[in-house]
């Protein structure tokens, strides 16, 4: 089960740095194009744009595992260990709930945008919109994957081996 869960954060690292590399190649090129011609290519920030977001919602379960999103632990800390895991347990639950819920939001925009096309490209906006839901997939997977050590234990093991307590959290 590990390796598989190797290969599957491996896999969206790869994904979100192949959209971060096109981003930076597609804007790298069109201000050299500008500089040098006087010319733009007119679907380049269109293009830019549509990774960012694929980006965002691609990486956000990459950030989940590694701590990087906001965590208030002021209730946390002066609690006991027992109800630590108890708070802990229903932060997932709440997350799982949540995630799941913008899921159905974004498939929701994914229809209603469906037939609406992207100026510059010509792209259905359904696959746009289509980062929504499945970033949250990703983000439903990804807490799924980490939820035991963290509910028992309050952390989780990174790939370097090392323990991180409370992800998210300034731990100071």
């Amino acid at each position: 089960m590990r390796k598989l869960e190797k290969i599957f954060v491996s896999l969206n690292a790869a994904v979100v740095i192949a959209a971060l590399s096109s981003m930076t190649l597609i804007v790298g090129a069109n201000v050299a194009l500008r500089y040098t011609t006087n010319h733009s290519l007119p679907w380049a920030d269109e293009a830019a744009r549509y990774l960012m977001i694929w980006m965002t919602f691609l990486g956000a379960g990459l950030a989940l595992r590694q701590g990087g999103h906001v965590a208030i632990t002021n209730l946390h800390d002066v609690m006991h260990q027992k109800r630590q895991q108890i708070l802990r347990a229903a932060i997932v639950g709440v997350l799982l709930m949540f995630f799941a819920f913008m899921v159905y939001v974004g498939l929701q925009y994914m229809e209603r945008t469906s037939f609406q096309k992207t100026p510059a490209l010509r792209l259905s906006f359904r696959y746009i919109y289509a980062a929504m839901p499945v970033g949250f997939c990703l983000l439903i997977i990804h807490l799924l994957l980490i939820a035991k050590p963290f509910i028992l234990a309050g952390h989780y093991k990174q790939e370097n081996g090392e323990a991180d307590a409370f992800p998210g959290a300034s731990n100071g």
